[in-house]
């Protein structure tokens, strides 16, 4: 009869209770993100291979020629205009749209919907129809002659290739950002707003003064999520582009699959797939940091 009350008098200790309720949560993330992770980690320092004998240790080798390879580097270059030239407008956008909205305005939930359609289009879908309407005989190009202007062979340019997947990119995430700016301006004090009239605040003064610094762990937040979400892009240039033409839109995680599922070298695949993971690690600690530092 003793035994319950032990058991009962165990669990009301708060470290152990804490451990017990926690265990079930543990031990999914550690098979679902631990070891796939440890595994991430240990397939870049090996050969890489569909079969276990097949795996051979090669230590820093995957690394070294990574970190050597042109190919390599233009795939970060990339990656980097397109996170950045994605982030700027997915921001500054929703954030004036959000400021609008927030007004009492007619229709006001139509709109909300409205521009949040696009993120709950499936990218597939949408990166059919973008291939379509940009392609060298395509709507976009007979509006151009309609007004006077030379076609611009969109999706075969080196140059204008990668506008095509930044403009799909910031078309998608611009809902999620506008309803994140909504639910952040519903936390700022209308006070404020009340105190920088008294003032003598126009419009663009209580925006610049009230508006922006109640924004900032918003703005924090949707920028490294955005920048975090633009940096695992895929479908759009798998759809679109296919990382060409001349590589000029081979971001790094398209990059990471064809290392893998198009030439079969996983292991070298691994290691630029920890390269990706230690950006994401950079980004999300940059954040925790910022956001401490604005909470404190």
């Amino acid at each position: 009869m003793n035994k319950p009350d032990n058991i009962s008098s165990w669990l009301d200790r708060d470290p152990v209770a804490a451990w017990v309720f926690l265990a079930p949560a543990l031990v999914l993330l550690a098979i679902f993100l631990f070891f796939p992770i440890a595994y991430l980690l240990y397939l870049s320092f090996t050969t890489g291979s569909f079969t276990v004998d097949g795996v051979r240790w090669v230590g820093l080798y995957n690394y070294l020629r990574l970190f050597t390879d042109e190919d390599f580097w233009q795939v970060i270059g990339n990656t980097a205009y397109f996170t950045v030239a994605t982030v700027i407008p997915t921001i500054v956008i929703p954030l004036g749209l959000a400021a609008l909205l927030n007004k009492s305005l007619a229709l006001r939930g139509i709109l909300r919907t409205a521009y949040f359609i696009p993120s709950i289009t499936s990218v597939v879908a949408v990166g059919l129809a973008f291939r379509w309407l940009f392609q060298t005989q395509g709507p976009v190009n007979s509006l151009l002659i309609w007004l006077g202007l030379e076609p611009i062979p969109w999706l075969s340019s080196t140059v204008w290739a990668m506008p095509v997947l930044i403009l799909l990119s910031s078309w998608k995430q611009l809902g999620f950002n506008l309803v994140v700016f909504l639910a952040g301006l519903q936390t700022i004090p209308q006070s404020r707003y009340e105190a920088a009239e008294l003032d003598g605040a126009n419009g663009w003064q209580k925006f610049w003064y009230v508006t922006l610094p109640g924004l900032k762990p918003t703005l924090i937040f949707a920028i490294l999520t955005t920048a975090i979400f633009t940096l695992r892009s895929f479908e759009q240039v798998y759809i679109i582009t296919g990382g060409g033409p001349l590589n000029s839109t081979n971001v790094l995680v398209y990059y990471i699959y064809e290392q893998a599922f198009a030439r079969f070298e996983f292991g070298y695949a691994a290691a630029a797939a920890t390269v990706l993971l230690a950006i994401a690690a950079i980004l999300v600690y940059f954040y925790l940091r910022v956001w401490n530092e604005t909470t404190e």
